[in-house]
C-alpha cells in the first residue's frame, strides 16, 4: 500500500487538505494517509501525527521558534525512520514547510508543494529553495505556472480551491430581513481585517467613512463583518459607540449580498471577486512593517484580483493615503456611477473566469495518484 504524508499549518490549509484527501480516495481508496492537520483532516479519516493547533502561533518569540524547530525535528525523524512515505504533500505554511523540504530532499523522499509561497509577491529568493527541494509545484494561480517553469521547476496548474469551496450566493432578501436591513437601501459592508493590528489601524477610519457616507446618502446602510478568529472583546474595544451592526459567522453570505465592500485586503478580496461584488481595498499598518514590505516586495499591486488581472480593477488605498475622503470617493463611484460599476463587475467576472476552469482538489488528487503509481 502506498503511503502519503500531508503537512498543513493553518486552518485554511487543513480545509484544502481535507478536500484533496476526499478526491484522492475517490480515485484510489487504498492509499494510506497520515499528516499534520486539524479537525478537517481528522474528519476525513487521516491519522494525525500532530495537531496543527500546535503550529498556529505566529511571531518570532523564542518559545514559538523553539516549538517549531522541535516539531520539525520530530516530523523529519518520523518520516525518515518510521513512516517512510512514498510522497509528502506540503500545503501552504511557507516558512515551516520550506525548511522541512530541505531534510526531505536529503532523505530522498518525493515532495510536492500545493499552494506554494507567493514568491512572485515578495522574497523571490525563496524560489531557489523550491527548485532545490520540491519535485513538483501544484500552483493555484494561472500566471504561476509560467513563472515556476521558467526556473526549471516541474509545475501543474490546479486552479484555485476557493472556486469550488465558496458557497453559492445567499438569498439577498432573506439575508437582509434576517438582520433587520431595509431591502430598498444599498448595503455597504466593512471587513476590517483578521489581525488585531489591522483593527487598530483601520477600524476608526472605516467607521468614520461609513458615518459620513450615511449622512450624505440616507439610502445607504452599513454593517461590519466579525472575523471568526477574533474575540468579541477585541471587537468591542475598537467599536466604541459605533452605530453599525456587527455580523458574525456569515462572511461569505455578507460578501455575496452587499452592494459594495470596504476591505482590508487579504484572501477576502478574492472571495469578493468570485462573487463579483464591487470593492475597494484600504490598508495601513505600522510604518516599520510597511517599509520592510517596500524592500522585499516584487510587485506594485496588493490585492489578488489586481495581481491576477495584471491591471488595476479594484481601487487600492495604501498606508499614508488611507483617509475618509479617499475611501468615500471610491465607494461613491462604485455605487452611483452606473457605467463605472457595470464595467467593474464585468472585470471581476473576467478574473473569476481565469480561475474557474478547474476543480483544484480533484486536479491535485489526479497528480498525486499518478505520482504514486509511477
Amino acid at each position: 500500500m502506498k503511503k502519503l504524508f500531508i503537512i498543513t499549518g493553518e486552518y485554511s490549509g487543513d480545509i484544502h487538505a481535507s478536500h484533496v484527501v476526499e478526491a484522492l480516495r475517490a480515485v484510489n481508496p487504498d492509499i494510506e494517509i497520515e499528516g499534520i492537520g486539524g479537525e478537517n483532516l481528522r474528519r476525513v479519516g487521516v491519522n494525525l501525527f500532530s495537531d496543527q493547533k500546535k503550529m498556529g502561533a505566529v511571531g518570532l518569540s523564542p518559545k514559538i521558534v523553539i516549538d517549531h524547530l522541535l516539531l520539525g525535528k520530530r516530523v523529519v525523524d518520523y518520516l525518515t525512520k518510521e513512516y517512510k512515505p512514498d510522497l509528502v504533500l506540503l500545503i501552504d505554511y511557507g516558512v515551516f514547510n520550506l525548511n522541512i523540504s530541505k531534510f526531505l530532499r536529503r532523505a530522498g523522499i518525493k515532495t510536492f508543494y500545493y499552494i506554494p509561497p507567493q514568491v512572485w509577491a515578495s522574497r523571490k529568493w525563496r524560489i531557489n529553495t523550491i527548485k532545490k527541494n520540491i519535485d513538483e509545484v501544484l500552483c493555484i494561480f494561472p500566471f504561476e505556472k509560467e513563472m515556476y517553469e521558467s526556473y526549471g521547476i516541474k509545475t501543474h496548474y490546479c486552479g484555485h480551491p476557493l472556486v469550488s469551496q465558496l458557497p453559492e450566493k445567499a438569498n439577498r432578501e432573506d439575508f437582509l430581513a434576517k438582520h433587520g436591513f431595509e431591502k430598498n437601501k444599498k448595503l455597504v459592508s466593512i471587513f476590517p481585517g483578521s489581525r488585531v493590528f489591522e483593527l487598530k489601524f483601520l477600524m476608526k477610519v472605516f467607521v468614520k467613512t461609513a458615518e459620513n457616507l450615511q449622512k450624505k446618502h440616507p439610502d445607504l446602510q452599513f454593517c461590519i463583518s466579525h472575523a471568526p478568529n477574533l474575540s468579541d472583546e477585541i471587537y468591542n474595544k475598537f467599536l466604541k459607540n459605533s452605530p453599525f451592526p456587527v455580523i458574525k459567522g456569515e462572511n461569505q453570505a455578507l460578501l455575496s449580498v452587499s452592494d459594495a465592500l470596504i476591505l482590508a485586503s487579504g484572501t477576502v478580496a478574492l472571495e469578493a471577486c468570485l462573487y463579483q461584488t464591487p470593492m475597494i481595498i484600504a490598508y495601513r499598518g505600522p510604518w516599520l512593517f510597511y517599509l520592510i514590505y517596500l524592500i522585499v516586495r516584487c510587485i506594485k499591486r496588493v490585492s489578488l484580483p489586481n495581481i491576477i488581472a495584471d491591471k488595476s480593477i479594484v481601487p487600492e488605498i495604501i498606508q499614508g493615503d488611507v483617509s475618509v475622503r479617499k475611501i468615500s470617493y471610491e465607494i461613491e463611484k462604485l455605487l452611483f456611477d452606473e457605467k463605472y460599476r457595470a464595467n467593474n463587475i464585468k472585470e471581476l467576472g473576467d478574473v473569476k473566469a481565469l480561475l474557474s476552469d478547474k476543480i483544484s482538489s480533484k486536479e491535485v488528487a489526479k497528480v498525486i495518484a499518478q505520482a504514486l503509481c509511477d
